[in-house]
């Protein structure tokens, strides 16, 4: 086991406490210091979760120099600004997906952490979950021969409240970022970049996008389609239409985690993985084991697929007509 590294939590909440419950089982992560804007959140939070320091404002935590790594779960909005704060005080980074609002942004960041010589991670959950393996396997095998169409789908019902993260275009809100993101993932993991997107999308009366499609054309004879909203409650999934068959890769709101693999003529395999911590311990781990090694970027979530996908993320925007405010947005 490497060293034992100090961790710190910008933005008490319900991810910071997923998140937390994961560090507490790896024993080479202290909970070191937690940062709220409001200093009673984050001491609630500190004493609930064992962590030794509370601060009432990010920049007391981002400026303790015993603070190594900093684990960033503001809304999208904040996240450019604050993962720039962090590393400029030297600070390593695992920052929530949407890593940012734009590509503007997201380049702006890596170039930060490249020119300071520190770590930074998007914390996406999929590309270290068992189930993304297997399903990688399955592929990677070739029994299912060509991916020819891949439909990708997360939808819940929140409670319309027009000053929430998910409806307040002035904190990044609709579903794409928050939700949509995804199936974009799979279908970035699965096929690659697409040649040519079309999208379309439906908004709520704060003016944020609330429902999206979004269909994906390849030059390689493939296509996918993309669909987020918080105006049905399908649940999140993802089934890959192969040559000889099927696959569908999904987990339940218990997180628990599914691959079906329909093989043509044959009866269905089923595989179901239930990691501990739902599984947020390994993003962690990463960035651990990444600092023990002298990487400032992951092999499993590098800066090029954060770059690939908020990339792709912009163009669906462009096309559905999604802009956030005091934003332009250019083809990327």
């Amino acid at each position: 086991m490497g060293k034992k590294y100090n961790w710190g939590i910008l933005a008490p909440g319900k991810m910071s406490a997923k998140f937390t419950n994961a560090l507490k089982i790896l024993s080479n992560a202290e909970l070191y210091a937690v940062g709220s804007r409001a200093v009673e959140r984050a001491r609630k939070f500190a004493e609930e979760h064992g962590f030794r320091k509370y601060y009432g404002s990010y920049e007391e935590l981002i400026a303790d120099p015993e603070v190594e790594i900093i684990y960033i779960a503001s809304p999208h909005s904040f996240h450019h600004e604050h993962t720039l704060m962090c590393l400029r005080n030297g600070k390593h980074v695992i920052c929530e997906k949407a890593f940012a609002l734009n590509s503007h942004q997201v380049d702006e960041m890596i170039s930060e952490a490249r020119k300071r010589n520190l770590f930074l991670m998007e914390a996406l959950w999929p590309p270290f979950q068992p189930f993304y393996k297997k399903a990688q396997e399955i592929l990677l095998s070739g029994i299912l021969g060509d991916i020819i169409h891949l439909h990708g789908w997360f939808s819940f019902q929140p409670p319309y409240n027009p000053d929430d993260r998910k409806f307040n275009p002035a904190l990044g809100a609709g579903s794409l970022l928050d939700i949509g993101i995804y199936p974009v993932i799979d279908a970035l993991t699965f096929i690659g970049v697409p040649d040519e997107i079309k999208a379309f999308a439906l908004f709520a009366p704060t003016g944020s996008e609330e429902s999206l499609t979004a269909i994906f054309r390849y030059n390689k004879g493939k296509m996918a389609d993309i669909y987020s909203s918080f105006r049905t409650n399908e649940g999140i999934g993802c089934k890959l239409l192969c040559e000889n068959g099927n696959m569908i890769v999904s987990r339940g709101r218990d997180m628990n985690q599914r691959v079906v693999l329909e093989l043509h003529g044959k009866a269905p395999e089923e595989y179901i993985f239930r990691p501990e911590a739902l599984g947020y311990h390994w993003e962690a781990e990463e960035v651990m084991r990444c600092l023990d090694n002298g990487l400032t970027e992951s092999p499993v979530v590098p800066h090029s697929f954060s770059i690939d996908l908020i990339r792709t993320l912009d163009r669906i925007r462009k096309e559905a007509g999604v802009v956030f405010p005091g934003e332009q947005l250019t083809n990327s």
